[in-house]
């Protein structure tokens, strides 16, 4: 599940991020603590071995290769920062698009629901089977990409139990003989059905069976965008550099970055600490970095962060059918507002409003072209004075 902090960090206050470091679930600690613990074991067993087990002959041999690997590391001949910056960027970039492709059917819900008309049960079913074969389209094609709706729905019999599709859909789907995803199947039986409407009246002119079509083909759209998402994934070449340059670059860490003897006087190696504090904190944060990488390239598994499909799927359907069904022609009263005789005041505040808050009504750019100079921070204030006047003068008194 989506571990969302927004209420938390709302309101920018003093440490008001470090909250967030006690976290465990979708954390970096969660994510990263088995590569840091074998990278510490890694690191103890390198310490001991050179400290107990070779002898002197031995320990300055390593010794010697111990300051060629920390001078490699040390400097730009592995450009880990460039490499794995670059990478996260472009798997983020990818992630978010990923995101705003979801296909959610809210505008063409209210288009069916606005232009497909009948309160007789033909005019009901319409609207609902529409909705329905649209539901069914992004259902094949999560199904194909995302390993919580596969465990969902794993085979099509699953999908007719949860009532996306019938048996006769699932006849006709498979009827069809091809070797590439049939998620598009649906919205072909959508636009025929539209046209179906059109052609009893339900749909009453052609401006609204066009208006049906441009929105069902942005929904195809976005189902196509996930599919090809899928399909084309981050060039397996970059992927490899990356991990390589991660990995290799802490491999030599492991020898370069011991502390040596201090006594035979070697450069930046003046005490014996036995721990690397700023190795491992290195370690912690490119590595970490990786794995934000690995995290976000695809967010439709099991992962903490990753997209909660099944909840969208839930979601989508619901609201949609509420839309085009229960909510068809179903108005609350048209009465006045109780603005209606005094068309300029603005809304009342609410008991727990903060005084201190003030509105502005004019732009800052406005009010210097109605007065024709710019406004010193005196006048501003004075403005903003006023105008937290004229808020309270229309503040309500709270009902007790």
């Amino acid at each position: 599940m989506t571990v969302s902090y927004s209420l938390e960090v709302a309101n920018a206050r003093f440490g008001g991020f470090s909250k967030l470091l006690f976290r465990w679930r979708g954390s970096i600690y969660r994510l990263l603590y088995k590569e840091f613990l074998v990278f510490c074991a890694l690191y103890a067993f390198v310490s001991v071995f050179y400290r107990y087990t070779l002898t002197s002959r031995q320990r300055d041999l390593f010794e010697r290769i111990a300051l060629y690997c920390d001078h490699f590391t040390n400097t730009n001949f592995i450009p880990v920062s460039f490499v794995l910056g670059f990478y996260v960027t472009l798997a983020f970039n990818r992630w978010w698009g990923q995101y705003t492709s979801f296909p959610l059917p809210d505008n063409l819900m209210m288009v069916v629901s606005g232009n497909v008309h009948g309160r007789d049960e033909r005019g009901r079913l319409l609207r609902r089977t529409l909705m329905r074969y649209a539901h069914l389209s992004s259902v094949l094609i999560l199904r194909s990409i995302s390993t919580r709706v596969r465990k969902r729905f794993p085979s099509l019999e699953h999908i007719v139990d949860a009532g996306f599709m019938t048996a006769k859909d699932v006849e006709k789907l498979e009827s069809l003989n091809s070797d590439f995803n049939k998620y598009w199947m649906p919205l072909t039986w959508f636009s025929n059905l539209a046209a179906e409407a059109r052609e009893e009246g339900r749909v009453r002119n052609d401006v609204a069976l066009k208006l049906l079509m441009e929105e069902l083909n942005k929904y195809r759209a976005k189902c196509s965008l996930l599919f090809h998402y899928d399909w084309i994934s981050i060039p397996l070449v970059y992927t490899q550099v990356v991990t390589v340059a991660v990995y290799s670059f802490f491999a030599f860490c492991l020898i370069g970055r011991q502390f040596l003897n201090p006594m035979k006087g070697y450069k930046d190696h003046k005490i014996d600490l036995y721990v690397p504090v700023f190795t491992l904190l290195q370690f912690f944060f490119y590595v970490g970095w990786l794995k934000v990488a690995e995290l976000i390239i695809n967010p439709f598994g099991e992962d903490d962060d990753d997209f909660e499909t099944n909840q969208l799927i839930d979601r989508n359907f619901q609201v949609s059918m509420l839309a085009v069904d229960d909510m068809y022609q179903n108005l609350p009263p048209t009465v006045r507002d109780k603005h209606w005789a005094a068309a300029g005041s603005p809304p009342s505040y609410g008991c727990q409003f903060n005084s201190n808050y003030f509105i502005f009504p004019l732009g800052t750019s406005d009010v210097e072209e109605q007065q024709g100079v710019s406004i010193p921070n005196s006048a501003y204030n004075k403005q903003k004075k006023n105008t937290h006047t004229l808020a309270n003068i229309h503040r309500q008194p709270c009902r007790k």
